[in-house]
């Protein structure tokens, strides 16, 4: 096991899924990986969190602990010692530091980007909704993810579709010469809300690239928020 390279919290995640077909991710897969499917579907999701103190080889970096990202990810395995090992590709994600962006990118040769982000978090009290919304802007123009839920959020249940989506531990990243770097993500299972409805606003295909066109066209197939947790990212081993 690899020393932790950035340790976090993640909080308050809202997942937008989007039912894909193979073909649209097959150039994107990293070497070594398969893509991962949950019920014979292949998924991308755009996801927003709340990224809380975060520190870099245990160092809180002044200005940079508390910020929003913004991603499009999709969903891989690959066989270990151990079993199968069920990992996120990043399209690109979004994170408004540019130093930030500079040291994902550095260090996991991962497509981040640095962009004007804002974000609303409003948890459900009572009978009253809850609502969460990520905001970031590209090209003069903002674009957002959102969801409202409601309730109280409950364990995942076993074999279902929000356990496939949030339960991936391993993250797998294409490098500049056409390897592929892994690493390790360690959280503890999360609660979640169902979402009683989304929002996607903006070019998202634009911001994504046209392939995803036809995918953003549609209503995401199904959204919750998940509470978060502290969580650890490990140093990347080349494979």
């Amino acid at each position: 096991m690899t020393r932790p390279f950035l340790t976090a919290q993640w909080k308050h995640l809202v997942m937008l899924n989007f039912p894909v077909e193979p073909g649209l991710l097959a150039s994107r897969v990293p070497g070594g990986t398969e893509l991962d499917a949950w019920g014979g579907t292949t998924y991308a999701s755009l996801v927003g969190f709340r990224f809380l103190d975060t520190r870099v080889l245990g160092l809180p970096i002044p200005f940079h602990r508390d910020f929003d990202e913004i991603n499009l990810r999709f969903y891989v395995r690959r066989r270990g010692p151990e079993g199968w090992r069920r990992g996120v590709v990043f399209v690109r994600e979004v994170v408004p530091k540019a130093a930030i962006a500079a040291i994902a990118r550095w260090v996991y040769n991962e497509q981040y980007v640095a962009c004007r982000t804002s974000s609303e978090i409003l948890l459900p009290t009572g009978t009253d909704a809850g609502r969460v919304a990520y905001r970031w802007k590209s090209d003069g123009k903002w674009l957002a993810i959102g969801a409202e839920f409601s309730g109280v959020p409950a364990l995942l249940e076993a074999g279902s579709e929000e356990e496939f989506i949030t339960e991936h531990y391993w993250g797998y990243a294409v490098q500049r010469d056409g390897g592929t770097v892994e690493y390790q993500v360690e959280h503890p299972s999360w609660r979640v809300w169902p979402g009683s409805s989304a929002v996607v606003e903006g070019d998202c295909a634009g911001f994504y690239g046209p392939d995803f066109a036809e995918t953003f066209a549609a209503k995401p197939s199904s959204v919750f928020v998940a509470e978060g947790s502290d969580v650890i990212v490990r140093q990347g081993v080349r494979l």
